[in-house]
């Protein structure tokens, strides 16, 4: 299967799984993530762009006086969240693009948003060098995902569950985004990680 077929794939799978996102999600905010959504979009500031917005969950948790613009892969998932600005009467710019390859010029926004979606998206380390690339010097980047765990036990649990939600729907649980700030220069500001190492959220400065 080639590269593009293999994210066709994932994308008709993320649009079929659009309609129960919300109710999946909720179930783990309660039980792992807790406020951390909260905590990712309550340092958000000034021109934010939130990368795989999804069905804009975050939308309600963004500060007055951002002005947000969000990316979706899935048209699906996409439909939701412009619903759902609609609704909060929210002004957002949301369109579909991929986080592998955005379409924004170099130092757009001050903020850039992505919240527990680095794990699906299949080339993550493209993806955090294409947030770095559209970061303004002094820009923030706030990510938020689940993670490989401390113990090695819950680890090997975690490598047993990719075996079978790789090949389905492009969920990995082992990756770690923050080793991967350094190469584009990100320093890292706040940093959280909780329930056995397996949620971790971050806050990361692009040098002036």
């Amino acid at each position: 299967m080639t590269s593009k077929s293999r994210e066709e794939r994932l994308r008709r799978y993320w649009d079929k799984h659009s309609a129960s996102y919300d109710r999946q999600m909720a179930f783990f905010d309660r039980r792992f993530f807790g406020d951390t959504r909260s905590w990712i979009c309550g340092q958000a500031s000034g021109d934010t762009l939130e990368v795989a917005i999804g069905t804009g969950l975050n939308l309600p948790l963004y500060p007055e006086g951002v002005r947000l613009t969000g990316v979706e892969w899935s048209p699906a998932m996409l439909g939701l969240a412009r619903r759902r600005a609609s609704g909060l009467g929210l002004r957002a710019d949301l369109h579909e693009g991929d986080a592998q390859a955005l379409v924004f010029p170099d130092a757009t926004f001050d903020t850039v948003v992505c919240t527990f979606s680095l794990c699906g998206i299949p080339d993550h380390r493209r993806a955090i060098g294409e947030m770095a690339r559209v970061l303004r010097p002094g820009g923030l980047l706030l990510l938020a995902d689940h993670v490989a765990a401390s113990p090695w036990p819950v680890r090997l649990v975690q490598r047993l569950l990719e075996v079978v939600t790789v090949p389905t729907g492009g969920e990995h649980f082992l990756r770690r985004p923050i080793r991967l700030l350094p190469e584009h220069g990100l320093v890292v500001e706040r940093h959280d990680r909780f329930k056995l190492g397996i949620v971790e959220r971050l806050a990361a400065r692009k040098p002036a």
